[in-house]
């Protein structure tokens, strides 16, 4: 590295006469004193109603570094209004100063593209690309877990029993003190809404059948479906997603391990495991928060509203509930394993997936429970 001697090092002085203000950069402008030239600019006071002028003739050495820390420095002056010139320019200063210019990134300026017929059209188009992709990708995964599953029955021994131990502690059990806060709050919703209206026609004993049907059949399931799918779907992507940004999936392939037998089956196998438990101990939790505002807000005794619940709702009710928990489970787990295996190799890269992963499967969810809902209806249950 080249020293440069006393009289080198880069100084900055201000001469002031009456309506002119001079700047002198001197000595050596060079990327070796880069930290003292962008201190010194730093700490430069001008003063106001004056015209700025930078005096090159003092420069005795002067490389990219030192041009583009003046070139930035007049940038500022500029910007703030303040029009700077430069005086007694070597050929060579002038030069480097012009590719300082040409490199400096032009203003951002946003992309204004005009609604058209061509541009919903190929938008459209995109996007069904896209859908094609991201079903390719769920087949792929699933056809993997065909094959690794067949393996886990021919060998037992091999299932990660730790794995998923560790995953349904962390899906289900850490889960449960949200998911019944949130269920109770939304049974005792439903049971005052449902009492104030019904009490017009004098009808609020309806309120059992109101929050038993609608708990048990729908919003248990798809509320806890939508709690687990921002909780334990998103971190399943930005798990999955970090590992690949550290290039960790590509360190399994390199040691002989798939992918899908150690990261995606005990998280799926745990998910299946925890939703139908998530489930039922949602509906616990709705129907005696529907129970508990049913006895204070419409003096309904816990004893009475225990008796039109054993008569408004069935077996079959609580069924159609549970039915759907694993299926919901498995799609949450699949688009969750699909998109971190989409991070690429940028923290941007791995929010947008992780966002992703959370609205798709809060999509998939509410498509699946209306075509459960349409196929129960069918059956007669």
């Amino acid at each position: 590295m080249t020293i440069h001697p006393v009289k080198d090092m880069p100084t900055l002085t201000v001469e002031e006469t009456d309506d002119l203000c001079r700047i002198v950069p001197a000595g050596a402008w060079t990327i070796h004193e880069s930290a003292a030239m962008e201190a010194q600019l730093a700490e430069l006071k001008l003063p106001d109603g004056v015209r700025p002028v930078i005096d090159f003739s003092q420069i005795t050495t002067l490389d990219t570094a030192g041009a583009w820390l003046l070139h930035r420095f007049r940038g500022d002056l500029d910007y703030r209004g303040v029009r700077v010139d430069l005086e007694n320019l070597r050929p060579s200063h002038r030069v480097l100063l012009g590719e300082v210019e040409k490199h400096h990134p032009p203003p951002w300026k946003p992309e204004r593209r005009p609604a058209s017929l061509v541009r919903i059209l190929e938008t459209t188009g995109r996007e069904v690309v896209e859908i094609g992709n991201d079903v390719r990708s769920v087949l792929h995964i699933v056809g993997s877990l065909v094959s690794v599953l067949s393996g886990v029955f021919l060998r037992p021994r091999s299932l990660r029993l730790p794995s998923i131990a560790n995953q349904f502690d962390r899906t289900c059990i850490g889960a449960v003190p949200i998911i019944l806060m949130m269920s109770f709050l939304i049974g005792a919703i439903i049971s005052q809404q449902g009492g104030f209206y019904l009490r017009q026609f004098g009808a609020e004993v309806y309120v059992v059948d109101l929050a038993g049907v609608l708990v048990l059949r729908e919003l248990g399931v798809i509320l806890t479906a939508i709690m687990v799918a921002g909780r334990s779907g998103s971190a399943f992507t930005a798990e999955i997603g970090s590992m690949k940004m550290r290039e960790e999936i590509d360190a399994l392939h390199v040691i002989g391990l798939r992918v899908t037998e150690v990261l995606i089956l005990p998280r799926l196998l745990a998910l299946i495991l925890a939703m139908p438990v998530l489930t039922f101990l949602s509906n616990i939790a709705a129907l005696f928060g529907a129970g508990l505002v049913s006895w204070f807000y419409l003096d309904m005794a816990p004893r009475v509203f225990l008796d039109l619940m054993q008569v408004a709702v069935t077996i079959d009710t609580l069924m159609v509930g549970l039915v759907k928990a694993p299926f919901m489970a498995l799609i949450i787990g699949l688009v969750a394993s699909v998109e971190g295996m989409k991070v690429g190799g940028s923290a941007e890269s791995l929010g947008k997936h992780t966002t992703l992963s959370v609205v798709k499967a809060i999509f998939m969810v509410i498509v699946v429970d209306g075509l459960f809902a349409i196929f129960f209806s069918s059956i007669g249950i």
